[in-house]
């Protein structure tokens, strides 16, 4: 389904001054593609300090943790795939929670191994998991929980346009 939806609505043109756009652009405040990525990247880069600082792993190793508690024995192209990421950054992340003994991986080729979460990746994720249930609460202060259940259903809307927007470009 193609939605009518004016361009002008995510746009800002050049309107004489000095501070103004050059040229017609996508708009700071109205373009729901920009606020997605401003909001994407600001809560992760938060999430990152607040990660590495309390619990000494990246917003990246968090992620996996949740992957690998949802899906154990989750392969590197599965979890890319689910979660959205690319694999060498997930690989990454993986080798570091091997390191920190959070993780372990069994079969031996590097592309097909399957991951884990060891008895301590397990705990670091209950530990993590408080805290990161706390951040969503603040994050969604003053939403009432329709307003929640809509903003989801929305995201997931997006989400799948995107995986039919992916099928569609060269």
């Amino acid at each position: 389904m193609t939605t009518d939806l004016s361009d002008d609505l995510f746009l800002v043109h050049p309107d004489g001054t000095a501070d103004g756009p050059a040229a017609a652009t996508l708009s700071f405040t109205r373009s729901p593609t920009v606020l997605l990525t401003f909001a994407g990247n600001r809560f992760t880069r938060a999430a990152a300090r607040h990660y590495r600082s309390e619990f000494g792993i990246g917003a990246m190793d968090w992620r996996m943790l949740v992957m690998l508690t949802r899906e154990p024995d989750s392969s590197v192209s599965h979890a890319a795939r689910t979660i959205g990421i690319d694999k060498a950054a997930v690989s990454r992340s993986l080798r570091r929670l091997e390191t920190l003994g959070l993780a372990a991986a069994r079969d031996g080729d590097e592309r097909r191994r399957h991951w884990t979460l060891t008895e301590a990746g397990r705990r670091m994720h209950g530990r993590i998991l408080d805290s990161a249930l706390e951040r969503q609460r603040r994050l969604l202060d003053g939403f009432t929980p329709e307003e929640v259940d809509a903003l989801t259903t929305y995201l997931r809307r997006i989400l799948d346009n995107i995986e039919t927007l992916g099928a569609t470009d060269p």
